[in-house]
């Protein structure tokens, strides 16, 4: 075999083999997972942030106001405590570590929870772009409800897209940003169509803020917002099956069929329970049991059923929720018992894996 010959094999084996991969990879991109960076701690940070959480007034009972809040530490606002303990989201050997865990359960695609330009979420940014792409994964952005009108929010979106949106682990799908709009609902969606509709009069498309727009589906009503709203999609977020129209399970096949019919993208989305008295002592109508792990395989099996494009999974790391797969482990504070994953504290990063294998077998 001459050395042309040989030049020729090597390069159609590498191309092969290249080509798989990126098949391989970008079939992990239909699983999805929310993210959190807003943590700190004194060592890395000046101060606690976000373990430290206020205890929330409920909304109408005045019994519930002025609880106070934790101190962090020992004292988190979370009904679970993270193997990592108080960690520090700036801290690039903590990105590391989560990054390694999101690539070991099997998800492609980091939806990283943004509160615009200069915020604490926006900090370390490069640092999780970078960090993601050493794992080959991919960073995708939660837009939380931090901005007054949708001018606001192109301004901010502008800033997002310029400074970050050349980095090889932005995700696009098709050469789109993919960005989920947190209580979307909250701006009427005319003024939404001004802004995502093809002929909006302030439209975005077909400019350098062109995405996939993802936006929140609650009540069963929102058939209607999505109709004329200009977005590219609905998402359910919730982990607590019942809580709302969006997170019920048993709503997902109608869902499924209304994205169809209106060429929509739905991404149902899936947790391993949901737990948040630590922070809404008032809430205990909304706790889940995580049943080991049963809850989360029963919503993971209700959203594969509907065959969507993308499954999302809430969450890695909202620990103030209890809907984390992060690693937990058994503590005690004072008179309260933090809950855990039983003998291992890997076990929803392992059961991630094999309920994401078990969706993508079927893409």
């Amino acid at each position: 075999m001459n050395y042309c010959t040989r030049f020729l094999l090597l390069l159609t084996f590498t191309l092969f083999f290249s080509h798989s991969f990126a098949q391989q990879n970008n079939i992990r991109d239909k699983a999805q997972i929310f993210y959190y960076g807003w943590y700190g701690n004194p060592s890395t940070d000046g101060s606690y942030q976000h373990w430290n959480h206020e205890i929330l007034p409920h909304w109408s009972n005045p019994k519930w106001n002025n609880m106070g809040h934790h101190q962090g530490g020992d004292d988190i606002g979370a009904n679970f405590y993270p193997a990592l303990g108080n960690y520090s989201s700036n801290d690039t050997k903590i990105i590391e570590k989560h990054m390694k865990m999101i690539k070991e359960s099997g998800v492609g695609v980091v939806v990283v929870s943004w509160l615009g330009k200069d915020s604490y979420t926006d900090k370390s940014l490069i640092n999780y772009l970078d960090i993601a792409d050493r794992f080959d994964l991919k960073i995708a952005f939660h837009i939380e409800p931090f901005y007054k009108n949708t001018s606001e929010l192109k301004e901010q979106l502008s800033y997002l897209i310029k400074t970050y949106s050349n980095h090889h682990a932005f995700y696009k799908k098709e050469g789109k940003p993919l960005l989920y709009v947190y209580d979307s609902y909250k701006i009427p969606k005319e003024e939404w169509a001004k802004m995502l509709s093809e002929n909006g009069e302030k439209t975005i498309r077909n400019t350098e803020l062109d995405a996939l727009y993802i936006g929140l589906w609650v009540e069963k009503d929102d058939a209607k917002f999505f109709e004329s709203s200009g977005f590219d999609g609905f998402y359910t977020y919730f982990a607590s099956e019942g809580f709302v129209y969006g997170s019920t399970t048993a709503n997902w096949n109608f869902m499924a069929q209304y994205a169809k019919d209106h060429h929509l993208i739905f991404i149902p989305c899936v947790g391993p329970g949901y737990s948040d008295t630590r922070i809404r002592p008032w809430n205990e109508a909304n706790f889940k049991s995580r049943n080991n792990g049963k809850y989360y395989e029963k919503m993971f099996d209700a959203a594969i059923k509907v065959n969507p494009d993308f499954i999302g999974i809430t969450s890695f790391n909202e620990w103030h929720e209890g809907t984390q797969i992060e690693p937990a482990i058994p503590k005690k504070s004072g008179d309260f018992k933090y809950e855990d994953y039983g003998k291992d504290p890997l076990f929803y990063i392992k059961e991630t894996k094999r309920l994401t294998d078990k969706f993508l077998k079927k893409k």
